[in-house]
């Protein structure tokens, strides 16, 4: 059984308020043709309003599938998820959810693309307007608005993605290896314009990465999951200033001494991420 574990409120507008996610000994098994399998075992995290929190673990310890709890997209066999003590029990409206590919609509210039989220959620044509071209100009957009996917590089085809599961400015923001298939520069960039956008929007956050060093630098606590069947290994304070800097934040030894935590939790060798 695994020992429920608060998140440390963080510098957002509404940190520290109340819990934004709860999951309460939430177990998720399922069968396969050939076998079952139990892909959460006992999981149990509170998540205040506004925090920032990085989910790592191996591949298959049932990360993603945390995030499908929250969404509303995946029910678990046992235990309960919560969003701002309402419990989950099918897809939220509330969500804002960024995959690891951006997914834009090939034919739509990048505007139109973010605004298929006011389209599906029925937002008023004002609002949507003025929301879309806020987002535009905070993620750096600005001059692309009318440049199709085609046209765009990766990184700015995630911040697309990005700006459209902001658009109804979602309570939780989940993020699944978003930046997982960039080049390190882009993802570099993303890293420091993700920490900005957060501290701006004070949005509560849940990230999936395999990346330790991004985990560290963007979040204020760590997840650490073991081997499936996934539990909570151990949560990890993240002791740095909510403005990150990413070449001093990478110098700092606290950068160093969360990083080298998680490597020692996952067995992973000296080299960073």
């Amino acid at each position: 059984m695994s020992e429920k574990a608060t998140a440390k409120p963080g510098t957002g507008r509404e940190a520290g308020t109340e819990n934004a996610v709860s999951l309460d000994e939430v177990a998720v098994r399922f069968r396969t043709r050939k076998r079952d399998v139990t892909a959460l075992r006992e999981v149990s995290l509170d998540v205040p309003m506004g925090e920032f929190v990085a989910i790592v673990g191996p591949s298959g310890c049932g990360k993603s599938t945390m995030l499908k709890l929250v969404a509303g997209l995946l029910k678990p066999s046992t235990g309960n998820v919560r969003l701002r003590g309402d419990k989950v029990d099918g897809p939220r409206p509330d969500i804002g959810y960024v995959f690891q590919r951006a997914a834009l609509l090939e034919w739509r210039s990048a505007r139109k693309n973010i605004l298929l989220q006011a389209e599906m959620r029925k937002m008023p044509a004002e609002l949507a307007r003025r929301r879309t071209a806020e987002l535009i100009e905070m993620t750096g957009l600005k001059g692309f608005e009318d440049a199709l996917p085609h046209e765009l590089s990766g990184g700015m085809q995630q911040r697309v993605a990005l700006c459209r599961a902001l658009l109804h400015e979602p309570r939780v923001l989940l993020m699944d290896e978003p930046f997982g298939a960039l080049d390190a520069l882009t993802r570099e960039q993303l890293n420091i314009e993700m920490n900005r956008i957060w501290r701006e929007t004070g949005t509560t956050v849940l990230l999936v990465t395999h990346s330790i060093a991004e985990a560290a630098y963007l979040a204020n606590r760590v997840v650490v999951m073991t081997d499936r069947p996934g539990s909570i290994a151990e949560i990890i304070d993240v002791d740095l200033p909510a403005e990150r800097d990413y070449a001093a934040t990478m110098a700092r030894p606290e950068f160093a001494r969360v990083t080298n935590r998680i490597r020692g939790l996952l067995g992973a060798g000296a080299a960073a991420d």
